[in-house]
């Protein structure tokens, strides 16, 4: 490894120098920890009797140390003697973790698996020009299995099943909330202790490595959720790791984050290079296509907080992180969760931009869920909540997203926030969702909402498949089966997301009425969308530019999904230029030009 490199923040594979590398007779241990008068290698291979490892010659700050006859599958910790005393600390860039609450590294072999995924590496693509349509998972609350005392499956068994519901549902990309070891559940992955160690909840590094192969198989695409802002203050882990704040920052008003855990300090090169190799090591090591990066918005500005300003150093960071991804891994998908205002997050670093591919529409989810909480009788007076997000959208390469996030914490979960009782909120739901996947910009929705779920998320049950024994609830869900699939299928709806050519209003001034309607377009494909957000049924007359016939490719009071109105293939025609239409209340419809 280049130390100078490691130093000034520019590797990406620091994970093949530190951490434990098997070897012919043994396994070579490196960590670094430049405080540490001493660091000894514990494990299940010397009885977790010390052994003392030596400071590497070309650069003292660095221990490394053989061990004839440890083998994949053997345990160890570090145990570093610094000021604060002796303690025993998991392995920084360790490939495997014992399930909490135990906390050693596991010595794994990341070349035992055999990827047979060439061909989908080789046309993978950013979705820039093509549907992105993302199915969010926790995986041990999406099945939970009756024959495990956790009531969780490993990585290959529950990548067959969830392969099938996804392509029986119409999602080409699986996200997975954050899968690197974490010691506590109810954070959800998102305070991590192992940064290059696949959870053991649910297998080992080679059952998650067939499990991605599994899914590039069957064509669908996974990213994972990658957490650069913070990690767990277990003492165990990287917290003082060699008795000095090496991760973190050593003063608490920046070094504390919002949920009590360490931030990590990037401006420090070796935080940088970590970062780095931990982020290309998904991309590497498991052939993952992509990451979404959570809570960018606490790297850009001093805590989060705009008016404390922006922290230059973490922005670079950013930059380098993302131009070094995309130079070693050029196809991949990078998404960042940020709800600033912050410039350029989507624009390429080579253009002052900090080069994520897409950025999450935090305040298209925010204004779009708050209108339909509203009473139809008061939503003439928010309706521009809905036409409000085109004002901006073409600032950035935007990402809609239903996340786990608006299904938890008292927030309800997406169907239940719909105005009114019980049976009110399904019509809704169904235009809701109609907006969502026709409003340009790629998808993200999380488990549990197609299903029209009512309960919130807690990720210590599976999701409430039971329900789909209700008629209610079997028609939602078969609704948004094909809506998902109409998406997928239909160009105009995702080809040119990014150009202004692909989107029209046709009417966004009905405020009285709560009606909209706008054409989305590719070069061989229109189509219209006319939504009725209000409680009454309306006659709605769309002035065209010129004449043409159009069917209908979906409407969402069809009584097979749970409206009113009989499946119709009946085709409609302009009278100059004039398209009229019945909109049942809380209704929308897709229209196909015919050519």
């Amino acid at each position: 490894m280049n130390f100078y490199n490691f130093y000034t923040g520019q590797i990406f594979d620091a994970y093949n120098y530190l951490g434990a590398h098997i070897e012919k007779k043994g396994v070579t241990f490196r960590t670094f920890a430049p405080a540490a008068s001493n660091v000894a290698v514990i494990g299940s291979f010397n009885n977790w009797q010390p052994q003392n490892m030596n400071r590497v010659a070309d650069d003292r700050q660095f221990f490394e140390l053989f061990v004839e006859n440890a083998k994949p599958g053997d345990m160890y910790k570090f145990q570093i003697t610094a000021s604060n005393g002796v303690i025993d600390h998991c392995d920084p860039y360790g490939f495997g973790m014992e399930l909490r609450p135990d906390s050693a590294s596991i010595i794994r072999d990341l070349d035992e698996y055999k990827f047979s995924d060439a061909k989908w590496l080789k046309k993978r693509t950013d979705f820039k020009k093509a549907p992105l349509n993302i199915y969010e998972v926790h995986l041990g609350s999406w099945l939970t299995n009756p024959d495990d005392e956790h009531g969780w499956f490993t990585y290959d068994e529950i990548a067959p099943k969830l392969i099938k519901y996804m392509k029986e549902n119409g999602y080409n990309c699986l996200e997975l909330m954050p899968i690197s070891e974490h010691p506590c559940d109810e954070s959800w992955g998102y305070q991590n202790t192992g940064f290059f160690a696949p959870t053991s909840r649910y297998g080992t590094a080679t059952q998650f490595q067939k499990m991605i192969d599994l899914f590039h198989a069957s064509d669908i695409a996974v990213i994972v959720d990658f957490v650069p802002v913070h990690f767990a203050v277990d003492a165990y882990a990287l917290a003082n790791y060699d008795g000095t704040a090496l991760y973190e920052y050593p003063h608490n008003d920046v070094g504390v984050s919002e949920w009590g855990s360490c931030n990590f300090m990037h401006s420090r090169g070796e935080v940088r290079s970590f970062l780095n190799s931990a982020a290309a090591y998904w991309l590497d090591k498991y052939h993952i296509d992509g990451l979404r990066m959570d809570a960018i918005s606490r790297i850009l500005y001093w805590q989060g907080d705009e008016n404390r300003g922006v922290n230059g150093n973490a922005v670079d960071f950013v930059k380098t992180l993302n131009s070094g991804l995309k130079d070693r891994f050029p196809n991949c998908m990078l998404a960042a969760e940020d709800s600033t205002n912050f410039k350029d997050v989507t624009k390429s670093v080579r253009d002052g931009g900090l080069g994520f591919d897409y950025k999450w529409d935090m305040g298209w989810m925010n204004d779009t869920l708050e209108y339909m909480k509203l009473d139809p009788l008061f939503r003439g007076g928010s309706y521009h909540k809905l036409t409000f997000s085109m004002m901006y959208y073409y600032d950035a390469n935007f990402l809609l997203p239903f996340s786990h996030d608006e299904t938890v914490h008292g927030k309800c979960t997406i169907l239940q926030k719909m105005f009114g009782e019980y049976e009110m909120k399904f019509p809704q739901g169904r235009l809701l969702y109609m907006y969502m996947m026709t409003h340009p910009g790629k998808k993200l929705n999380f488990m549990g909402n197609e299903l029209g779920q009512l309960r919130e998320w807690d990720e210590k049950r599976e999701q409430d498949w039971d329900i789909l024994k209700y008629p209610i609830h079997d028609s939602f869900h078969k609704y948004i089966q094909k809506l998902n699939k109409i998406y997928i299928d239909n160009p105009a709806l995702w080809e040119e997301d990014y150009d202004k050519n692909g989107f029209e209003w046709i009417d966004c001034h009905s405020e009285s009425e709560c009606l909209y309607s706008y054409i989305r377009r590719s070069p061989k494909q229109n189509i219209i969308v006319a939504l009725n957000f209000s409680g009454v049924a309306q006659n709605y007359t769309l002035d065209l530019k010129k004449n043409g016939k159009y069917r209908v490719l979906l409407n969402s009071d069809y009584d097979i999904y749970g409206g009113n109105t009989p499946v119709s293939r009946k085709q409609l025609s302009t009278v100059s230029k004039k398209l009229n239409l019945e909109l049942p209340a809380f209704s929308g419809i897709i229209l196909e030009e015919v050519k």
